[in-house]
């Protein structure tokens, strides 16, 4: 649910194209909107506040953002176990989920901000099995994978304690309530046998191809732009600035299906259009 991270994920789809079968790529869900977080005491004002904060990350991003946004989110808590109960079903399932429960925030302002709006927000990605993941993410074994993440995200290395940078969001760790701290999100953490390497905050993808150099030279291969059709057949949503950085002439391919958003469109494979939250039949309510 955070914009930077979301804004981000054009140079993330690059750095994994380019670590492909070399890396094990791990998410930790920091758990932004907490349930000890006090409730607004005006929720229409701070959603308001909220949409302008989310509007002035989209003028560094380009990222899409919703056109009108109905509320902030209540909880990160809904949508962080429906992710990590879609792991359970493969890296594939598992990145369409997120893509969705992501979506449902900056493309249709409606934050997945509860169990069933948040598996609804999953409904018919290819390969789901739909009741496993909601029996998945209502288990005990998610739940603490989610509360190890969270509390990882809370002992923050020391070098984000304090960041300069040039960066608009240079990443340094956020406060917490208990006086502790958190890693600003996104933070990537790369380690190996040399050591690790951190990179915080929004930064190009030369910030993180240095750093993949630092601890293992030779290991990142340059990043191949993939033809706009083969493109969306592999990410099944394209943002402007994915398709401007992932493919061929950085246009979006011929077929796709536009969904037009308050910073640009996102561009969706007739598959995924077809079924959808944006574009695709509404579900049943109370599901």
């Amino acid at each position: 649910m955070c914009p930077w991270a979301w804004g981000s994920e054009p140079v993330f789809r690059r750095l994994r194209a380019a670590l492909a079968g070399r890396v094990h790529w791990r998410r930790s869900y920091a758990v932004l909107f907490d349930v000890d977080d006090d409730p607004p005491p005006d929720p229409a004002a701070e959603t308001a506040w909220y949409a302008g904060y989310v509007e002035e990350i989209s003028s560094h991003t380009l990222a899409p953002r919703a056109a009108r946004l109905s509320r902030v989110a209540a909880s990160s808590w809904p949508s962080s176990l429906v992710a990590k109960a879609a792991e359970l079903q493969g890296p594939g399932v598992a990145e369409r989920v997120l893509r969705r429960l992501r979506e449902s925030v900056f493309v249709l302002g409606e934050p997945a901000d509860t169990g069933a709006l948040a598996l609804s927000a999953a409904r018919g990605v290819p390969g789901l099995d739909p009741g496993r993941l909601k029996s998945d993410a209502a288990s005990g074994e998610v739940l603490e994978r989610v509360r190890a993440d969270r509390a990882e995200a809370r002992r923050p290395v020391a070098e984000v304690l304090s960041v300069r940078d040039g960066s608009p969001h240079p990443g340094a760790a956020r406060p917490t309530p208990d006086d502790g701290f958190r890693y600003a999100l996104p933070t990537l953490l790369f380690r190996s046998a040399a050591g690790y390497r951190v990179v915080p905050g929004w930064r190009p993808f030369a910030a993180y191809a240095a750093a993949v150099e630092e601890l293992c030279p030779g290991l990142l291969e340059p990043p191949v732009p993939l033809p706009p059709a083969e493109a969306l057949e592999r990410y099944r949503s394209l943002t402007g600035p994915e398709a401007e950085l992932l493919t061929e002439g950085g246009l979006p391919p011929s077929g796709a299906v536009r969904v037009d958003t308050g910073n640009g469109p996102v561009w969706l494979h007739p598959g995924e259009a077809a079924v959808h939250p944006a574009t695709g039949p509404r579900p049943p309510a109370g599901l």
